[in-house]
């Protein structure tokens, strides 16, 4: 993807400002009505690591810290907690027994695929209802807020 100029990047930057809050402000909200949907008795943050856990692999504390933007001992905590709950394993490390990864168990991989069912479900119901030129731009806007994540 070619840069932008800087004229071009700063051409009107109070419309961008204003985009830019709207677009939180919809995500926001609509994280919010995604998470009204389930309650899987876990916190949001419990069930981001599950599901970056899922996705990634079995990882490190560390990696796990990093991946969800928390502090280690944030992370050492829940962790704690997910693994009393018979949602996660640690399996130590093969090389060096004092580095432990964590894995999902069957139980977290059966909540977290219902949760994601649930929230899908209920966000196709919502999206057939908007006009279909909105429903393209969209679906068209998945990558940049997937950039936006950090999850590409």
């Amino acid at each position: 993807m070619a840069k932008e100029s800087a004229a071009e990047h700063n051409e009107k930057p109070h419309e961008d400002f204003d985009d830019a809050y709207r677009l939180q402000l919809a995500i926001t909200r609509l994280a919010r009505m995604l998470r009204q949907e389930v309650d899987a008795g876990l916190t949001q943050s419990q069930i981001s690591a599950l599901s970056t856990i899922r996705r990634d692999g079995p990882m490190t504390l560390g990696d796990l810290a990093e991946a969800e933007r928390v502090a280690p001992p944030s992370i050492t905590r829940m962790v704690d907690r997910l693994e009393a709950e018979g949602y996660i394993d640690r399996i130590p490390d093969s090389t060096d027994r004092r580095v432990c990864r964590v894995h999902v168990t069957e139980l977290a991989e059966k909540m977290v695929a219902e949760a994601r069912r649930t929230k899908t479900a209920w966000l196709l119901e919502q999206m057939a209802d908007l006009p279909v030129r909105q429903r393209r731009a969209l679906l068209s806007a998945v990558d940049a807020v997937e950039g936006l994540a950090g999850l590409q």
